[in-house]
């Protein structure tokens, strides 16, 4: 898990995760971190195979419209996609690639819903058969380093449906 982080939080390349841990909260925590898949041991060989061709295919056909995406601007908050960087009240906020893709998501358009399975689709590139527990995770560590004191509650719930991006833009600068 650990160097899963750190490559996620450097690096866009895929990663599948097999492991001798296939606990259902093991496979959750792992896709939560960046992993693109995960195959718990033991596994069929073709079953690898074939899901390490998806991988990579997903992120062939994957777009990167990040960098040429114009900055995001908020009250306290900005995000900044062709840096790949966020500053809350000036200072960086440092984010993994997963909680990057996450916050722009659903920056780029304040006030919207997304569900959970909308967010998988988005962050993963495809519909993926996962407990929705991953993406309430991620949603908790984000906003834990988007707001540490409790000031901007820049992602609300909206329970029964999913979460949105609370704070309206700045149209200035």
């Amino acid at each position: 898990f650990a160097l899963c982080r750190i490559i996620r939080a450097e690096s866009r390349v895929p990663i599948l995760m097999l492991t001798a841990r296939g606990e259902v909260m093991d496979r959750v925590v792992g896709l939560a971190l960046g992993a693109d898949d995960y195959m718990p041991k033991p596994f069929e060989p073709r079953e690898l195979v074939a899901r390490v061709q998806n991988v990579l295919r997903r992120r062939e056909s994957a777009p990167e419209p990040l960098a040429a995406d114009p900055a995001l601007r908020f009250d306290g908050l900005l995000v900044n996609p062709a840096t790949r960087s966020v500053q809350r009240q000036g200072a960086g906020v440092e984010l993994t690639s997963t909680e990057f893709d996450l916050l722009h998501l659903l920056a780029r358009s304040p006030g919207k819903v997304f569900s959970r399975d909308d967010i998988l689709a988005a962050l993963r590139g495809h519909e993926v058969e996962l407990h929705t527990r991953a993406v309430d995770i991620l949603v908790s560590r984000l906003r834990k380093k988007l707001d540490p004191d409790g000031e901007l509650k820049p992602i609300e719930t909206v329970r029964g449906r999913g979460y949105r991006f609370a704070i309206p833009r700045n149209h200035e600068g």
